[in-house]
């Protein structure tokens, strides 16, 4: 028979009982899953994934059954329709992917430990029990938990444990609600507990690996954020608690499982007497976002996978509006217009790229959806448009109608466009319908002509001969009030630029605030006013003059050289953490260009020397006592930049500090750490410190300190140390297969271990997708190996490895995207690298 796509058409659950038996020591699963619901046709599909089914009975009398493993089916025929109550009984293996059920390893006083949780988004519910495993298919769950339990452990699941009886964990059934939420944890943990104003508990849980005052900063984070949503979305949280579980293992970020958010360690543990303001910024917003999505995807929830965009990015602008209120000493938004705003713009600019919207017929293609710079950045940037378009009230009473009309059920883009728009009495959905249906973005060219400012829009790409005749309805934020607000035509012209000049006496700007998603390419008359004039513009009107400039060079629009001669003619005296971010992604650019040519590379050295020196002597190494926000931000990168411009003082400096701590270099400021621990290993290597700090990584339990090692350990430059740690890459109980991403890319980007680390990927591939294979991040290596290449030889090695594999089509918009990506560059690097070499030799 022909398998739908959606089984919900065949099948509606309402209700679920599961019990589940696991064996962690004998790997092994037992479950029995009731469902009660209503069946549409004779024959009905529901969802199961490598589960061994022994036994379906239909309203208590037992069917026969078959399973199509290519579609995840479990197939029940000669069925009637209306109210039924099905009981399957099955076993399945517990397995290490970081998918379904599984555990998660960790040590405690040398002796190894393990937790069991769960990951079901996208679509691995269908692994721990037969369901309907689509969003639409809500039902209640009433979970009953067996395990092979030890003394001390607990167990934790979406609502509160209702009794234990005969070793069985038996939990409250839950609200109406999406499978891919259902979520349980259970092990040997550590909690701490508050309360909310209006009555629900809050929970933080780790592994006792922990010191628990590290639980602190996230339970006051999650108490205050659950407060400020119920406040700020006029609703109720619906359910009786909201516990934070701390995974050691765990592939994504963290997950929104509705009353039971999992996290990774280092994105919910904190060490507040020893971290970064740029760590207590992750922390929070990690937090915010997952509470902000309690309501916003838990509550209410996209129809199907093609609206995700629905879920993730309102909770991605939600925790920065969320954080902005709640700690404003972290200046939130500074750090939206740092990470989102660029992460957005780069990758949409790269031609390929998927819309915010795309639709999704074959299942397989769901895991290629969840590309963070486009759903998540992009997509927080059209909502944060939206807010500005049609104010904070409006969509507070908006999101109320919204929850209000579909609470515990779901809904389409459209829906959310006809509340919203509704309360601000405005037709949202004909505005933002270009940005989220179509991929990209535009720039908007401003040139003078005989006193005619002209405007026109066209698509932007950073590679070339690309042509497209998209448009856009683009919220102009000009400084000038004569401009028109939208602009809706591919051009305007607006007459007499002069007399306009003459009365707003400030150079034009468009984009004021950088919330619109589109970049200017000024022509050289109104640049040179807008340079004339740096002195008197904010740091973040700087940052995004900056940004445009890096983007149109990338797309060969103007020339890198041009760049090279402007940097050191930005001034920063107010050490600003914007333009420091800034002016320092594109003078990382210019190392590209400097690999194989000693004599540039010097030069590029000197560049860095002259963006850093004053503000390193302005900052100093350490941290005081009264350091501004942007003197806090600022300092990692400054002393970052000072060391590839092998500042000898630094260097010896940091090398006296790192020789002081004795070993204890966890206990180094987190401020300084990482780049005093990078110094010792670029600068004063020996193989007995390489060996300290390699043994460091495999024994703490600190993951800011483990990425701290990281980033050291992969920066050397002396190869059979790199090719130890690559070797290291499938020893699972060394690299973490959650943290294997993280040391695959730094290696490959370091031009030393890039031949290591590329014919690794190459030669075990399959234990690869094997490992990693099939959750949401393992698309994002073919995206990692993109991003590190710029040679024609690798363009051609790229392209013949990883096209056979375009068949997977959770792989195939990345990797024609990494071969455009790649393409582009190198033809960049073919065209500048003369005129680059000169300018830097020029300074």
């Amino acid at each position: 028979m022909t398998v739908k796509t959606h089984f919900y058409e065949t099948f509606n659950p309402k209700d679920y009982d599961l019990y589940l038996d696991i064996d962690r020591q004998k790997k092994t699963i037992n479950g029995v899953t009731k469902i009660v619901g209503e069946a549409l046709e004779t024959t009905i599909l529901l969802h199961q994934k490598d589960l061994t089914i022994t036994k379906v009975t239909l309203n208590d009398t037992p069917v026969t059954f078959s399973v199509d493993n290519t579609k995840d089916a479990l197939i029940i025929s000669n069925v009637t329709p209306g109210k039924i109550t099905l009981e399957i009984t099955y076993s399945a293996p517990l397995t290490d992917t970081m998918m379904g059920i599984y555990p998660s390893y960790y040590q405690v006083d040398g002796q190894t430990k393990q937790l069991v949780g769960t990951q079901f988004e996208t679509s691995a519910a269908r692994q721990a029990f037969v369901c309907v495993d689509e969003p639409e298919a809500k039902a209640t769950f009433k979970l009953a938990l067996k395990f092979d339990e030890q003394p001390g452990e607990i167990a934790l699941s979406n609502m509160p444990e209702e009794k234990v009886s005969e070793g069985v964990h038996y939990f409250e059934r839950t609200v109406k609600m999406s499978t891919y939420l259902v979520a349980f944890v259970f092990g040997e943990l550590q909690g701490k507990y508050t309360t909310t104003t209006s009555g629900v508990k809050i929970g933080v849980f780790a592994t006792k690996a922990h010191a628990a005052t590290n639980l602190a900063f996230a339970l006051d984070i999650a108490k205050r954020s659950i407060e400020f949503y119920e406040n700020y979305y006029q609703t109720p949280y619906p359910l009786p608690h909201s516990w934070q579980v701390a995974l050691p293992d765990f592939s994504a970020g963290a997950m929104e499982n509705w009353g039971l958010v999992t996290y990774r360690e280092v994105y919910l543990l904190l060490d507040q007497d020893n971290t970064t303001l740029a760590n207590k910024q992750r922390v929070a917003t990690v937090i915010a976002h997952e509470l902000a999505h309690q309501w916003f995807g838990d509550l209410v929830t996209m129809k199907w996978w093609d609206d995700l965009w629905l879920n993730e990015s309102f909770a991605n602008m939600m925790e920065y509006v969320a954080i902005d209120k709640l700690a404003p000493e972290l200046d939130i938004w500074k750090a939206f217009q740092t990470s989102e705003v660029p992460l957005a713009l780069n990758r949409d600019a790269t031609a390929g790229v998927q819309s915010i919207y795309t639709p999704v017929k074959d299942p397989g293609e769901i895991e290629a959806l969840f590309d963070g710079a486009i759903v998540y950045a992009k997509g927080a940037r059209m909502l944060v448009m939206v807010r500005s378009l049609i104010g904070d009230d409006a969509l507070r009473l908006g999101l109320k109608n919204y929850f209000k009309q579909h609470q515990y059920g779901n809904a389409t883009g459209d829906d959310l466009w006809s509340a919203l728009g509704k309360a601000a009495n405005i037709d949202l959905k004909a505005i933002m319908e270009s940005w989220l249906t179509q991929p990209g973005y535009p720039v908007v060219k401003a040139k003078l002509v005989n006193n005619k400012l002209i405007l026109e829009q066209q698509r932007f790409f950073k590679s070339e001969n690309e042509h497209s005749e998209q448009l856009w309805q683009i919220p102009l934020k000009s400084n000038y009030p004569e401009l028109p607000a939208l602009m809706t035509t591919k051009k305007l012209v607006i007459p007499n630029y002069q007399e306009l000049r003459a009365k707003n006496k400030q150079p034009l700007r468009l984009n004021v605030g950088n919330d619109v998603h589109f970049i200017v390419d000024y022509d050289q008359n109104l640049r040179q006013d807008l340079l004339a004039h740096l002195a008197e513009l904010d740091d973040i009107a700087i940052f995004a003059f900056l940004q445009d400039l890096h983007l149109l060079a990338q797309a060969q629009q103007i020339s890198y050289a041009q760049i090279v001669a402007l940097l050191p003619e930005i001034t920063n005296p107010t050490t600003s953490n914007l333009i420091n971010t800034a002016l320092f992604a594109v003078a990382n650019d210019l190392k590209r260009f400097v690999t194989t040519d000693t004599n540039a590379k010097k030069n590029l050295e000197k560049l860095y020397d002259m963006l850093s020196a004053n503000q390193l002597e302005k900052l100093g190494y350490e941290a005081k006592p009264n350091d501004s926000f942007d003197q806090k931000m600022s300092r990692p990168i400054i002393l970052v930049a000072a060391l590839y411009a092998k500042n000898k003082a630094l260097m010896s400096s940091l090398h006296q500090l790192f020789v002081a701590s004795n070993g204890s270099w966890v206990s180094l400021a987190a401020d300084i750490r990482s780049v005093c621990l990078k110094n010792e290993i670029l600068n004063f290597n020996t193989p007995e410190t390489f060996a300290h700090l390699w043994k460091e990584y495999q024994t703490t339990t600190d993951a800011s300190y483990k990425a701290d090692l990281l980033n050291a350990l992969t920066s050397s430059q002396d190869e059979p140390q790199l090719a130890q740690l690559v070797k290291a890459f499938t020893a699972t109980d060394v690299i973490k297969p959650q943290d294997l991403r993280a040391w695959f890319s730094a290696i490959l980007a370091n031009p030393q271990g890039q031949q290591l680390a590329w014919d690794w990927m190459r030669q075990d591939w399959d234990w690869l997708e094997q490992t990693v294979g099939g959750d949401m991040e393992f698309p994002t290596y073919v995206s990692v190996v993109a991003k590190a290449f710029d040679q024609p030889q690798r363009l051609a090695e790229f392209k013949a490895f990883f096209e056979p594999k375009k068949a997977d089509s959770a792989l195939t918009r990345e990797i024609d995207m990494g071969l455009n990506t790649i393409a582009s560059r190198v033809e960049l690097l073919t065209k500048q690298h003369t005129a680059v070499k000169e300018a830097l030799a020029n300074l």
